[in-house]
């Protein structure tokens, strides 16, 4: 996923942590007030923070969107590395053409496949609100050393950073 340098520095530990996932869960809430998330392959953080994907006009998902004031929540797991990071925004629709053209890659023919001018690709837009981050700062080694000795002493590992950004 393309990430650009954050206007909000407070965002530059989050861009960095989620530039190499390139799928998250995107959790909104349907009709029966349910709690629903589905992959969704991010497409770029721009400066502002936003983070950008391809969706069918159609899609349910869309409408849960509408009818919950736009609230959405995206989560990004990197379990290998140990990063992990919850985003909470409002997310939008657009019919930008000159930025599906930005962002078009031949990965998204597979679920758009007449092309980035198939009337039924759309764009979310999601405004980042608050993101929570959690990022280990050892290797696996160490993290398996430190989990062994907390289950010994009875003292919580300190496993990396835990932050609350604001955007």
């Amino acid at each position: 996923m393309e990430t650009k340098p954050q206007t909000n520095k407070k965002l530059e530990k989050v861009a960095d942590l989620i530039g190499d996932i390139r799928i998250a869960m995107m959790t909104t809430v349907d009709e029966q007030d349910n709690l629903v998330s589905r992959p969704m392959a991010a497409l770029q953080v721009d400066e502002d923070g936003t983070i950008w994907f391809f969706t069918q006009r159609t899609s349910p998902k869309v409408d849960q969107i509408d009818n919950n004031n736009n609230r959405v929540n995206l989560s990004f797991a990197d379990v290998g590395d140990a990063s992990y990071v919850s985003i909470s925004g409002t997310a939008e629709e657009l019919d930008d053409r000159a930025k599906v053209d930005e962002l078009w890659n031949p990965q998204a023919k597979a679920w758009f496949p007449k092309g980035k001018d198939d009337p039924e690709l759309i764009l979310l837009k999601v405004n980042t609100h608050m993101a929570e981050y959690w990022s280990a700062s050892s290797s696996t080694m160490v993290r398996l050393v430190q989990q062994a000795t907390a289950a010994v002493t009875g003292n919580p590992p300190k496993m990396g950073e835990n932050e609350k950004v604001y955007n």
